[in-house]
């Protein structure tokens, strides 16, 4: 004789428990695991691949789009006699200075218009009108008060930067849990611990997206202020190799700006995740 065990009933796991936790081992059967270093080289690796392809098998026009290996042979050459050097540090030189100068500044603001209704009063206005207008826009007016000399330059990729930080760190200060404002005033804490213990832990996520719209401002905007009567920097550099047709210079710099941006994109990222450790995120 046999007997029929019962057999379970077939339920749709759910991701959430009920409590607002995630179990992570249906995270992981679907996919979305630990992070993998270096994963986000990848697509990179594969347009490099489908560049190289493509120079191979004549489907790209080799005088426009120079091969990988030319390009690295030609970045070398240019390494190697110093004009390579000279122009990189000129170019990080402006991109520091202006994005310090913008972090710095944006932050501040952000703090002074967040945390008071008279500070948002004075400053949230002027500055949501700059964000309506282009940097690039401004370009006329700031050389005709400053000049085309290196203070325009920097000043230029400091608006940039101030705007991205400014708009992500206020956006996060206006935005904390009602709730924990609401528990505050309940326990009676004062508002420098509040702004210590609620304020900062709450605003950090939104300051560290700020903080890499920030850093690709400034690349996209170095591009731009060397290509106007600059002596040196990497777009200089492009500039010059333009008016000779020299695809491969210009790719070479392209290369650098890329470089210099994702690098600069992984520290912020690396750093987000020490400081932020304390956040339960499916990925970062």
């Amino acid at each position: 004789m046999t007997i029929a065990l019962p057999r379970p009933a077939v339920t749709v796991p759910r991701l959430d428990d009920g409590d607002g936790f995630v179990d992570r081992r249906r995270l992981r059967r679907l996919g979305l695991r630990k992070p993998v270093p270096f994963a986000r080289l990848l697509g990179v690796l594969v347009v490099l691949a489908g560049w190289a392809a493509g120079i191979h098998f004549g489907l790209l026009d080799e005088r426009k789009l120079s091969a990988p290996w030319t390009v690295a042979g030609t970045g070398w050459d240019l390494f190697r006699d110093g004009t390579l050097g000279e122009n990189v540090v000129a170019s990080l030189r402006r991109a520091s200075i202006g994005l310090g100068v913008g972090i710095v500044a944006g932050t501040g603001l952000a703090l002074l218009s967040g945390l008071s209704r008279l500070g948002e009063s004075l400053i949230d206005g002027p500055l949501q009108v700059k964000r309506a207008i282009p940097s690039l826009g401004l370009i006329p007016l700031l050389i005709l008060w400053l000049g085309i000399g290196e203070t325009f330059k920097i000043v230029l990729i400091t608006l940039g930067v101030l705007i991205a930080m400014y708009l992500q760190t206020h956006a996060s200060l206006t935005t904390i849990d009602k709730r924990f404002v609401e528990l505050s005033e309940v326990q009676g804490v004062s508002r420098w611990e509040f702004i210590r213990r609620v304020v900062v832990p709450g605003s950090l996520p939104g300051f560290f997206l700020g903080l890499r719209l920030s850093v690709t401002g400034a690349w996209l905007s170095l591009i731009v202020v060397e290509s106007v009567n600059a002596t040196d920097g990497l777009g200089k550099l492009m500039s010059s190799a333009q008016n000779y047709g020299q695809a491969d210079v210009i790719l070479v710099c392209l290369v650098l700006y890329g470089i210099f941006g994702l690098a600069s994109d992984a520290l912020i990222r690396l750093l987000e995740r020490k400081v932020l450790s304390w956040r339960r995120t499916i990925a970062t």
